[in-house]
């Protein structure tokens, strides 16, 4: 029900807000490093100037959620709390990350995507800190969070949807503060070459350090990067391998690392179960039937069957990794 609720609001944040307690959910911070497979999309997609979602004529049963919470400008005012699963979910009581801080600047803020968790909002901000203090970078550049309300997005990510994931550009941040214009059209680095197998000369050390840096961090539950990126830092961590169970290879992670904070510390018990709340109209309106569009979002938990993954494994260096 509270699912419904919330994306009621997205179309009309005049509404009376809720009055939802604070989640005890660890944060999950997705450091989703800005990586692309074949091509620079969703990551780094430029809006052009002035463009603006076009409103929505009409709001109905079989409105996908993705057209509302992609429309709304300002959070909820109700306290705090995640509702839902990180794919199937949105936010009360965001809280938005400062678009430029002394270690981090937020990329393509026309999006209205740096919004998230108190925690993610937190651990942003430390984490920036302790990259700028441990290498030659200044600081990092920030790609999306979550919406103001969360939710579904109208492209991009299937996740980001509850505050607690956070994707990081894989470029240095200029020691200049970017006007808005360039944080609208400057690219990220793509790290992978042509072969989509080796790394090209973007790759540092630096490079391998700060995603340690986000592996080693207690609240990150894990880091997803490309497979060459992955298999690479295989070869280079040395000894000190045990941080490497938190980066898992993800095609189309070329130019950025997603990280995520703590999903593992949820018990997958805990996870709340919440409904869409235009499933009961619409299933009086249609005779019973579910809508389409209408999808639940209770989170499934069923085991995928066991398959031979083309991810690289982590191993020592051999000829194959």
């Amino acid at each position: 029900m509270k699912f419904l609720r919330f994306a009621q609001r997205a179309a009309n944040p005049h509404a009376e807000e809720p009055r939802s307690g604070v989640s005890k959910r660890a944060v999950r911070l997705c450091a989703a490093f800005a990586l692309t497979m074949s091509a620079p999309v969703a990551a780094q997609d430029i809006t052009p100037p002035g463009y603006a979602v076009p409103a929505l004529k009409s709001v109905g049963p079989g409105t996908p959620a993705k057209e509302l919470f992609g429309r709304v400008e300002k959070p909820s005012q109700g306290r705090e709390e995640s509702i839902g699963f990180y794919s199937n979910g949105c936010m009360a009581g965001a809280k938005a990350l400062p678009l430029s801080g002394a270690t981090w600047q937020v990329m393509r803020p026309s999006r209205n995507r740096y919004y998230g968790r108190t925690k993610l909002v937190s651990f942003i901000q430390r984490i920036s800190k302790k990259v700028a203090a441990n290498t030659s970078w200044p600081g990092l550049l920030i790609g999306d969070m979550s919406q103001p309300r969360g939710g579904p997005m109208l492209k991009g990510h299937a996740s980001h949807q509850i505050g607690l994931d956070v994707d990081v550009w894989l470029r240095p941040m200029p020691t200049a503060e970017m006007n808005m214009q360039a944080r609208e059209q400057i690219m990220s680095t793509n790290l992978v070459a042509e072969n989509r197998t080796d790394l090209n000369a973007y790759y540092t050390k630096n490079t391998l350090q700060i995603i340690k840096i986000f592996a080693t961090d207690p609240e990150v539950e894990r880091v997803l990067i490309n497979p060459a990126i992955k298999r690479r830092l295989c070869m280079d961590a040395g000894n000190d391998r045990a941080w490497l169970q938190k980066v898992r290879p993800v095609w189309g992670h070329d130019y950025h690392t997603s990280g995520s904070a703590a999903r593992a510390a949820t018990p997958r018990a805990r996870a709340r179960r919440t409904s869409c709340p235009a499933t009961a109209a619409a299933r009086r309106s249609t005779g019973g039937s579910r809508p389409a569009a209408c999808s639940r979002a209770r989170p499934r938990f069923r085991r995928s069957p066991r398959r031979r993954s083309r991810s690289p494994r982590c191993r020592p260096p051999a000829p194959r990794c």
